[in-house]
């Protein structure tokens, strides 16, 4: 029997978000009233006995402690999917994604998952490792972490975050399926014409994406992706627009040189200003890490600098969850002078090969892959034939996102000789974060954002 084919499309977005789930009072339900019954569900193996001598976790205040877990997994496979990224690109190409906006792709494919294909998904995005057992109950914890993402206090922050389902309108959709879809991410089904006009399909499906990120990402799905035998499209898409929580004076841009690698400068406009930030100096790690925060505070971006002679494909090896949090942990606020260059980057990728060297194999394959919950009809099996993420970033004086254009010598400054000093003219990474829980939203290296 042919197996029909499956695309899952991620059409991620940025400049950054803010919205809320189809179903608003799932965000106040207790587990008991929310119907999560997938076809299959996976229990996780026993943990680990924990060290009785060790001091407990401290869990952020007013968090539920699954979805503090479910945050740190989130988080680990961020760096993961960074690091397997990292191998297949020059150390002089951007890299920029939403990890958090894969993550929810594939947790919406895992809900008509069952097998080995459910087991891996569990493994690779790490939702094995929430000390609920079993996986039907990480999506209801992904609802309450969506409702803590997704509902800003600060009005000038947009985080929005909107998922859709597209299936080809001959078949039947599984009714469970589609209603916790629906109930827990959001993500309607729309039918659409795959069999007969693929073509249409694409464009459709681009559209979607292109309405729900401000038209900031474009073309998510290439030419000739669907085809006659695509049956259903997973859409995740993330917008993101913010402003600074203590803006860049216009007046203070400067032209400067961006140390691409040691071969290579390009000019870049480099932003300038000197106040309080939390800020770090980790000479052991060869390291300076500073964190900017957004109006609100609840959003920031944490950019990491290699010091002098330290390259960034060394912090890279080196960086893990367990460093990094440690980092964040340490940081106080300090007075600091800040050289940031203005930069836009853009990034789109497959996502298949490289979730396949992670460990993700049976959903990919026409063999092995078992998505029985998907379809009422089990003899037209599903695989994912390939999974498609895009990803923008645009940083400027205003903040994420805004449309300002200056150009303006800096003026000079008196010494405070009590400040650290921090110049972004050489390849770094950024992370942007939901700070009170550590969630990732974004990550990214900064390697070239010169001026064209």
């Amino acid at each position: 029997m042919r197996l029909s084919r499956f695309v899952w499309t991620l059409g991620l977005l940025l400049s950054l978000l803010s919205t809320s789930l189809a179903v608003k009072d799932i965000c106040n339900a207790k587990p008991k009233d929310v119907p999560l019954e997938p076809m299959c569900v996976y229990r996780s193996p026993d943990e680990e006995p924990v060290n009785a001598d060790a001091e407990p976790e401290k869990i952020p205040e007013n968090t539920n402690p699954r979805v503090w877990e479910l945050s740190k997994a989130n988080s680990r496979f961020a760096l993961s999917l960074f690091k397997q990224l990292a191998k297949g690109k020059p150390d002089e190409s951007n890299i920029f994604m939403s990890p958090i906006s894969i993550s929810t792709a594939f947790a919406m494919t895992k809900l008509g998952a069952c097998n080995d294909t459910l087991k891996e998904i569990m493994n690779v995005f790490e939702f094995d490792t929430i000390k609920e057992k079993t996986s039907d109950q990480v999506h209801f914890f992904f609802a309450k972490l969506n409702c803590r993402l997704y509902r800003k206090k600060d009005k000038t922050t947009e985080l929005i975050s909107a998922n859709r389902l597209f299936g080809e309108r001959s078949l039947s959709f599984n009714e469970t399926y589609q209603n916790i879809s629906e109930l827990v991410y959001g993500a309607k089904l729309m039918p659409l014409n795959f069999k007969e006009n693929p073509e249409l399909s694409r464009v459709t499906i681009n559209d979607w994406i292109a309405n729900k990120t401000e038209n900031r990402i474009l073309d998510t799905l290439p030419k000739d992706s669907l085809g006659h035998s695509t049956m259903l499209v997973l859409v995740n898409t993330i917008y993101f627009k913010g402003q600074w929580k203590s803006k860049f004076n216009k007046e203070n841009v400067f032209k400067a040189d961006f140390h691409v690698s040691k071969s290579k400068t390009c000019p870049v406009s480099m932003m300038y200003q000197e106040t309080k930030f939390r800020y770090g100096r980790f000479t052991e790690d060869k390291v300076q890490v500073l964190e900017l925060p957004y109006r609100g505070d609840d959003i920031t971006m944490v950019l990491i600098l290699p010091l002098k002679d330290t390259t960034l494909p060394e912090v890279e090896e080196k960086l893990d969850m367990k460093k990094l949090t440690g980092w964040l942990h340490t940081m106080k606020e300090t007075s600091v002078a800040v050289q940031l260059p203005r930069f836009r980057i853009e990034d789109s990728f497959s996502l298949k090969e490289n979730l396949q060297a992670m460990g993700l194999k049976d959903l990919f394959s026409a063999k092995d892959a078992s998505l029985p919950g998907i379809l009422e009809d089990e003899t037209n099996p599903l695989y994912i034939s390939e999974a498609y993420h895009k990803a923008f970033l645009e940083v400027n004086e205003e903040g994420s996102e805004a449309a300002a254009v200056t150009a303006v010598v800096a003026v000079g400054r008196s010494f405070n000789v009590n400040r650290e000093v921090f110049v972004a003219n050489r390849p770094f990474l950024l992370f942007i974060r939901e700070a009170t829980i550590n969630t990732m939203v974004f990550t990214g290296r900064v390697a070239d954002p010169c001026e064209r």
